[in-house]
């Protein structure tokens, strides 16, 4: 049965077959992205989120099937209201329905619901327990079917989300075969999606690199919004505008990004998908970064953050928090930057995505230039151990950069003449180690005081004259890194001081 309308007559249906017949129309109507009609189909089964259907005088099965169709239906409807406590509400209904079928010894339905629990897994973040659990299910699930072709989408989704891009390409790219023949659209529009957003990731390594795969990705897109114009799903079709908007950013077609992240906004904002609508608020504070309309950017970023702290959405949250973040660094606002940043580390460490912790710390290193020195080592340390597994070019570039600028601070930049002659085997004279062993140590205290030859030099357990004594005869490269001098007044003529008058 194919369901055109919300509305539905079962007035000649038994109470089985008329729940079984609601539950199969509110999946139809939530793949074409009408939760609300979804929902109303439910009738007097299921009325809001967080209720438990109604099912003492269904048969077992036919219990199974609507406590499936109402967990299912709270992820979704959860997530677009952005409902904190939907996914586990939604854990609990699907894990009720897997008991039904495991009474009954169907081993497929288990499968099956299992891949909806995965789901749940993977909103939440805790991407672990998500590939565990579809793994798991397609070992019991045929080699064919709509079910089938679910559960690999999903699993490649969160390969995607772990940003191991190259398992999620082997997933799409395997199971090609399968996809061309299943005959819902919903689903081939979310492959050819997927498959678009996992090439994309693949090739952005720069943008020559991203630029000659351009069309190949821009096909699968075009491909995508096809198939969901044929299974009338507006909110998919945004997705794709949303991500078609991501790539024209990155090869700096601002003006174009923006047209299609305005037409993704209106879709959303029709279907008052607050969630949907942050997402794209997110990839528009990007554009606007890179656009150097900095304020503007904070201003939508922080929109963002707000909304989907509410949502219970911790990955696209510590993604927002991290947009957020560059924004207020680029205006100057370390101490607040700092913290935002932090936040979006605590938050991807929390829910197990240690990929998404991992990049807030490198872009911590990457945007902030007032740190602490322990502290830029810590993030630099958290971060290369989080992104190890990376597949990403791209990133294990700025790990390199970032792992130049901590040591920078910590030990002084070196240059590469001298980085040369060092790892050389070169004379030593006991003199000359002294002096660099010297300059080392009061470069560390400068860059811990910031630049004060008077903290400085209570650190190295010295005078303020005996340091600057120091540095003025024997290391005239360290002038730099230390305070200005501003000489007294006539009457104290000779006498230095550093910093401003208001510093020291």
């Amino acid at each position: 049965m194919r369901i055109t309308s919300r509305k539905l007559n079962t007035a000649h249906l038994s109470a089985n077959d008329e729940a079984l017949v609601r539950s199969r129309a509110a999946l139809e109507l939530k793949d074409k992205g009408d939760y609300k009609g979804a929902k109303e189909m439910m009738g007097r089964l299921w009325k809001r989120v967080g209720d438990r259907p109604e099912t003492k005088t269904l048969h077992p099965l036919v219990a199974a099937e609507v406590l499936l169709c109402a967990g299912v239906l709270t992820r979704w409807v959860g997530s677009k209201e952005g409902i904190k406590e939907a996914q586990e509400v939604a854990k609990n209904l699907i894990s009720e329905s897997i008991q039904f079928f495991e009474s009954i010894g169907d081993r497929q339905k288990v499968a099956a619901a299992r891949v909806e629990l995965a789901c749940c897994y993977w909103r939440e973040g805790a991407l672990d327990e998500a590939r565990i659990v579809l793994v798991e299910s397609l070992e019991k699930l045929p080699s064919a079917g709509n079910t089938r072709a679910r559960a690999l989408l999903r699993l490649a989704i969160v390969e995607w989300s772990a940003e191991r891009f190259n398992k999620a390409l082997v997933i799409l790219t395997e199971n090609n075969a399968l996809f061309d023949k299943i005959p819902s659209h919903a689903i081939k529009g979310a492959y050819h999606s997927q498959l678009a957003m996992v090439l994309r990731k693949l090739n952005s390594d720069g943008e020559k690199g991203e630029a000659g795969n351009t069309e190949r990705i821009l096909q699968q897109y075009e491909k995508a919004d096809h198939h969901f114009k044929l299974a009338g799903n507006n909110v998919f079709r945004a997705d794709v505008k949303n991500n078609l908007g991501f790539l024209l950013y990155k090869l700096s077609r601002f003006k174009e990004a923006h047209v299609y992240l305005e037409q993704a906004r209106r879709l959303r904002v029709r279907v008052k998908d607050k969630v949907g609508v942050a997402q794209i608020d997110d990839t528009r504070a990007q554009v606007l970064i890179a656009e150097k309309k900095f304020k503007e950017a904070d201003a939508v970023a922080r929109g963002a953050v707000r909304v989907l702290e509410k949502s219970g959405h911790q990955c696209l949250l510590a993604d927002a928090l991290i947009t957020h973040g560059i924004a207020i660094a680029r205006l100057k606002q370390t101490e607040r930057a700092q913290f935002t940043f932090q936040k979006a580390i605590e938050i991807g460490h929390q829910v197990g995505a240690l990929n998404k912790a991992g990049l807030a710390a490198l872009t911590l290193i990457e945007e902030l230039d007032d740190l602490p020195a322990e502290t830029l080592y810590a993030a630099y340390d958290r971060a290369s151990d989080w992104l190890a597994k990376s597949q990403s070019q791209d990133i294990m570039l700025r790990l390199n950069a970032a792992a130049r600028k901590v040591f920078a601070n910590i030990r002084g930049e070196l240059k590469p003449e001298a980085a040369t002659e060092i790892v050389f085997n070169t004379p030593c004279t006991f003199p000359l180690e002294v002096l660099k062993f010297e300059s080392g140590l009061i470069r560390q205290a400068l860059a811990q005081s910031n630049g004060s030859v008077t903290h400085a030099a209570q650190l190295l357990g010295m005078t303020y004259q005996g340091l600057a004594y120091v540095i003025g005869s024997r290391h005239h490269d360290l002038l730099t890194a230390r305070s200005p001098i501003h000489r007294r007044a006539q009457k104290h003529k000779g006498v230095e001081v550093e910093g401003s008058p208001q510093s020291d």
